[in-house]
Formats: C-alpha cells, sequence, structure tokens
C-alpha cells in the first residue's frame, strides 16, 4: 500500500513530536504555526475549520475520539478498486496502522500544503 504525501508528513509530524519536546509543546499550543515551521510551507485549513493536537502519549489513558456526525450524508458509490478492497477484508484509508499503532490521517481535501 502506498502512503499519500498528507499520511507521510502525518507520520513525520508525530515521530517529531515524539522525539522533541519543544516542539509537542509548540504543536499543542500553536498547531498551525508549528507544523508550518516545520514544513517551511503555508498551511491553508479551509475557512471555518480548527486544528487541534491533543497530547495522547500517557499509555494509562485511552482516548476516544468522537468526529463529526454529518447531517448531511452523501450517497457515495464505489469504484471497482475500492469494492476489491471491501471485498477482501481490507481496512479502508485514512487509517492506517503502523509499528506504533493506528494513525488517523488528515482526511483528504481536509487541508492543503
Amino acid at each position: 500500500m502506498e502512503f499519500t504525501q498528507e499520511q507521510k508528513l502525518y507520520a513525520e509530524i508525530v515521530q517529531k513530536a515524539w522525539e522533541d519536546t519543544a516542539f509537542k509543546k509548540e504543536l499543542i499550543e500553536n498547531p498551525i504555526a508549528a507544523i508550518e515551521k516545520f514544513t517551511g510551507k503555508k498551511m491553508n485549513l479551509p475557512e471555518g475549520k480548527t486544528l487541534v493536537v491533543r497530547d495522547q502519549t500517557d499509555e494509562s489513558t485511552v482516548y476516544i475520539n468522537i468526529p463529526a456526525n454529518s447531517q448531511n450524508p452523501v450517497d457515495v458509490e464505489l469504484n471497482e478498486e475500492q469494492l476489491e478492497a471491501v471485498a477482501g477484508g481490507m481496512m479502508p484509508l485514512p487509517i492506517i496502522t503502523i509499528p506504533w499503532g493506528p494513525i488517523i490521517c488528515f482526511p483528504p481535501g481536509t487541508v492543503e500544503f
């Protein structure tokens, strides 16, 4: 499976936060500025959206992320590749599993770099 640029960037940001406490602190306090500084690129968050970073490194705590409940569900037809992935029991993106656990990635089209 090939990762998107956004998924790779997300993994790099998480790795940097694990290794650099000053970066993690900045990422939590001002995520957009920290990410822009880290990438050297301007981050274009859609109008009305907020980026929130939570430190979930405390292994004694279990976190549950409750995503937005879309009031306008969209009828989506899966293409042949997506149908094949579902039929084969593959887990759909944007959740990827890597040695240190699952990573929830930015949904496609929500963040531009």
